[in-house]
């Protein structure tokens, strides 16, 4: 009898038990230019000491294989305001959930263990359509002990360049140096952080964020401001050459969009926001504790605003550049201060449009920002109201929202994908806070994310929330999470590339963000559906 029995389960799944055997031949459909996943899990049967499992998965002409083992994170409590039937069955908490993705295929397994590897196929753009078997071989102290062939379906339709939507997510420069205890900005710092940029790009985020200013957001931050500062005569004098290295870097990468840290103190604008003499290494502000519209302030971007204007032109991004003035305010007295700082920066820099995370209508109805980005929940409004906008979640909504937590159904997380494409005659993109935030909520504190998966600030933070990746040796560790994420993604390429009309009958079971289909058959189905006609005639019940 052999000592292992393997499963290949779908990548919707976070596999927690060993999952029971599935009906008919395992099959991916694939457009060319696209991706797609499979699980494979391996029981061990019998045996009390460990022996090492390895899988080894053959890859047919014209497509590539990654294949990574899954990795286990505590979740010592379910995420609140949720129901069961909206949330991942783990059993009782405290558990250890699936998410990170190590790149290794040797490991020990115990009695009574389950290892669960995740395969990722990605189809050449030149690749022949037709179909294609991969053979996926599981070893056991190196003798194979089990077969697995998968049905790889590559069809005709080449996926397009997305062109609809921009997504964007807070890329935190204080965290990777911090992680990896470098100096701002050191040589190991310039060799660490385009792995973490190029990740970004293949998880389908396509706007660069650029730590200009250390980002005023959430709580006190450790500098890590690109543009060097200096006062000569009472003058100030800005040196922009690692802003534009770093600009240098992400073009390499592929970026041609991007995002600068917002002008003003998050939660109303109420004060400038920490500015460094330098770029802070030693940690000396520029203007002490400044009020958002003091005339110490003031003259700071009378200065600095015009010189920011002239590098975005001489780096021909001025056009393709997000631009923030203060965080999620909120209620009347934010609004009125949040009019002030903006007023302020439309005298001084007319040619700035910006952006911010708002939900009130407002913001959208009155023009207080260019790009009003709504929370999920509240963005039903902006779309009746035909008011463009992004979109964003974060801790919040739960229940039945859409997210991307650790008890988030992996259905779920990709559904966003499908929603963005649903309503994209109104909303124009997606923003996320938290792709590498690994701190104590609030603080300076740098923890585990592979321990601490909320920030240590549940309930009100959420686990999974604050980042999306975990810190490697040599860069970025994916998650099940991100890879949802960016499979989302993919099918909004592929829906935009098929011309599948927005309102028509397959997207209908799509009426809000927190009313969409939660089933890994039915999205399984309809990519297969809109791959087979590639047309924008596609019907599915």
């Amino acid at each position: 009898m052999s000592v292992i029995e393997a499963r290949l389960v779908s990548a919707e799944t976070r596999v927690t038990r060993f999952p029971g055997a599935a009906s008919g031949v395992f099959t991916l459909d694939l457009a060319r230019g696209g991706r797609r996943a499979c699980q494979v899990a391996v029981q061990r049967l019998a045996g009390t000491d460990p022996i090492e499992v390895d899988i080894r998965v053959e890859a047919p002409e014209g497509l590539r294989v990654r294949t990574r083992r899954v990795g286990c994170v505590p979740l010592p409590h379910y995420n609140t305001h949720t129901a069961p039937d909206n949330a991942c069955d783990y059993g009782p908490a405290p558990v250890m959930v699936p998410d990170p993705l190590f790149d290794e295929t040797a490991a020990p397994i115990g009695c009574r263990e389950t290892l669960v590897y995740l395969i990722r196929f990605d189809a050449e753009r030149e690749a022949a359509p037709g179909v294609r078997e991969a053979a996926v071989t599981v070893t056991v102290g190196g003798a194979p002990a089990a077969l697995l062939p998968i049905r790889v379906r590559v069809h005709p339709l080449v996926l397009a360049p997305r062109c609809g939507l921009s997504v964007v997510h807070w890329f935190y420069a204080d965290a990777i140096l911090d992680w990896y205890r470098l100096a701002p900005f050191d040589e190991g710092y310039w060799s660490i952080v385009p792995s973490y940029m190029a990740d970004l790009l293949d998880h389908g985020v396509d706007t660069l964020y650029v730590p200009l200013f250390t980002a005023p957001t959430d709580g006190v931050r450790r500098p890590a401001q690109l543009l060097d500062i200096g006062v000569d005569a009472g003058e100030f004098r800005f040196d922009f050459s690692d802003v534009a290295r770093y600009i240098g870097l992400g073009r390499k990468v592929g970026f041609d969009k991007f995002e600068w840290p917002h002008l003003f103190s998050q939660w109303g604008a109420g004060r400038a926001i920490a500015l460094y003499r330098g770029q802070g290494r030693d940690e000396t502000p520029l203007l002490p504790d400044a009020d958002a519209l003091s005339s110490e302030y003031r003259r700071f971007l009378e200065a600095f605003l015009p010189r920011f204007h002239a590098f975005l032109q001489r780096e021909g991004i001025e056009a393709r550049s997000f631009f923030h003035i203060s965080d999620e305010p909120h209620g009347e007295e934010h609004r009125l201060q949040y009019r002030r700082a903006r007023a302020l920066i439309s005298e001084l820099a007319p040619w700035m449009r910006t952006m911010d995370a708002v939900s009130e209508i407002s913001y959208g109805s009155e023009g207080l920002t260019d790009i009003p980005v709504p929370v999920v929940r509240a963005v039903g409004e902006y779309i009746e109201r035909g008011i463009e906008c992004f979109t964003y979640y974060c801790c919040n909504p739960r229940g039945p929202y859409v997210n991307r937590l650790l008890d988030t159904p992996l259905p779920v997380i990709r559904a966003l994908g499908w929603l963005l494409y649903r309503y994209g005659a109104t909303i124009k993109g997606f923003l996320h806070w938290g792709y590498n935030y690994w701190y104590r909520s609030q603080t300076r504190d740098l923890i585990s994310p592979f321990l601490v998966t909320d920030g240590g600030a549940w309930p009100g933070w959420a686990y999974g929330d604050t980042f999306a990746v975990y810190p490697g040796e040599k860069g970025p560790i994916d998650s099940l999470r991100w890879e949802a994420f960016a499979e989302g993604l993919e099918d909004y390429r592929m829906l935009e590339s098929a011309g599948v009309a927005r309102d028509g009958s397959l997207l209908a079971p799509f009426s809000g963000f927190d009313r969409f289909p939660r089933q890994p058959e039915w999205y399984a189905a309809a990519r297969a559906e809109v791959l087979a006609s590639g047309a924008d005639h596609v019907s599915f019940r």
